[in-house]
């Protein structure tokens, strides 16, 4: 009875611990994790809710800077029933304080064309800030991807 009780709070005591593990790094990665699948689920209002409202993106196929809420939900406007995907394959995470991580990496998109998939390998910086404890895309740079030459 006593070594039961003895492993149930050792149990809690861990289970109650956990959360305190995660770091900046890992709640940041987190954050870029939701940004991908909700980019996967077609969902604009769930994608946009992963900006701060004074964000910055990059786009990949965008000739401009999308500024705030208004700019980022139009740069994704056609994603809403589209099919299209997001990949991310490989990724580097700098902690620059508690409050601010940078995470980079490569990705892919796969987009739909003419019911057809199209793959679009592209490159990603995400700066990832948290306010109120919450974690959020500040800056998000996303290119294609340049593939090395094939040698002859």
């Amino acid at each position: 009875m006593l070594a039961h009780r003895l492993v149930q709070s050792c149990a809690l005591l861990v289970a109650t611990c956990l959360p305190v593990l995660a770091g900046p790094a890992e709640d940041a990665n987190a954050a870029v994790d939701r940004w991908s699948a909700a980019y996967t689920s077609n969902d604009i209002d769930s994608l946009a809710r992963n900006y701060w409202a004074d964000a910055i993106l990059l786009g990949t196929v965008s000739p401009v800077m999308s500024e705030g809420e208004g700019a980022i939900r139009a740069y994704f406007g056609t994603l809403k029933g589209s099919g299209n995907k997001n990949d991310i394959q490989e990724r580097r995470t700098i902690v620059l304080d508690d409050n601010a991580v940078v995470v980079t990496g490569f990705y892919l998109f796969t987009r739909m064309n003419e019911g057809q998939p199209v793959p679009g390998p592209s490159r990603f910086t995400m700066l990832l800030t948290r306010r109120d404890g919450e974690w959020r895309i500040a800056h998000h740079h996303s290119s294609p991807h340049v593939l090395p030459k094939k040698q002859p």
